[in-house]
């Protein structure tokens, strides 16, 4: 019998190495490092919807016309703010979607699009 998604989930998070946690039934938290400092996801199962959020940097550190440009190219990846400025990396899949090949790549597509923009945040006057 095929896996549930959370069973995919939990699995696929319990092989890598670094902090994780299952929060719920359907959320689950992930630590990892990022342009030298905590990058905290939240992946959750919600709506249909596998959804990954982690904040990236504060206000004003990275400039909204790089932030829309991005927002433009990236597949599947978007950022946001939240209403005190701060920038948070997001993506949406369908819950059909989840297994550990999508759950490796898009993860690693997170983190790197998120360590891109810390640096860029590092040495960008927004």
């Amino acid at each position: 019998m095929p896996q549930s998604p959370a069973e995919t989930i939990d699995q696929f998070l319990s092989e890598l190495p670094g902090d994780h946690r299952r929060l719920t039934d359907t959320e689950w938290g992930l630590t990892v490092e990022s342009a030298g400092w905590p990058l905290d996801l939240g992946l959750a199962l919600r709506d249909g919807l596998f959804r990954i959020q982690a904040p990236v940097c504060g206000p004003g550190q990275i400039a909204e016309g790089t932030l829309l440009w991005w927002n433009r190219r990236l597949p599947l990846l978007r950022f946001a703010a939240s209403q005190a400025g701060d920038v948070w990396i997001c993506c949406d899949l369908p819950m059909e979607a989840v297994n550990a090949r999508q759950l490796d790549r898009i993860l690693g597509l997170v983190v790197l699009t998120a360590t891109q923009a810390r640096q860029q945040a590092a040495v960008q006057p927004a």
